[in-house]
């Protein structure tokens, strides 16, 4: 049988909690998620887990913040004057938005407080900062 290797296409069922049991995603109901081995299509972590692999086997693999999303960046939160912001954009807190850079590049932001005088916004990943545990099953390779 052979082993996921880089420039294979994988194929596989998952699921990913947070190290106090969350789950924050699931491929249950859906397709398997597929990519290609080594391409920098998932996490880092869990691309260097995979390798060796078969169709069949399961493992868990717990992969620290560094090797998923990364630490929290206190510089990729941003406050913007609340006057500023469109009355039809909401602000909840937890909403997810979306932000121009100068440059042109479109980035997401999460609404993480608001205040009388301002918003903050949050452009980390939502999982920064998280160690992430991942139930893996591989259900398909095809040599890359």
């Amino acid at each position: 049988m052979s082993q996921a290797k880089a420039g294979d296409t994988v194929r596989m069922n998952y699921t990913g909690t947070l190290r106090n049991g969350e789950q924050f995603d699931s491929s249950e109901g859906r397709d398997p998620l597929e990519f290609v081995l080594g391409s920098g299509q998932i996490i880092a972590g869990l691309d260097a887990a995979i390798a060796g692999m078969a169709v069949g086997d399961t493992k868990t693999v717990n992969v620290p913040c560094a090797d998923a999303y990364g630490d929290l960046n206190p510089a990729a939160r941003q406050a913007v004057p609340r006057g500023e912001i469109p009355d039809n954009i909401p602000i909840e807190p937890g909403t997810q938005l979306q932000m121009q850079t100068p440059q042109g590049q479109v980035v997401p932001v999460t609404v993480a407080e608001v205040t009388d005088t301002e918003v903050i916004l949050d452009a980390n990943h939502p999982l920064a900062g998280q160690d992430l545990t991942f139930a893996i099953e591989i259900v398909g390779i095809d040599a890359g």
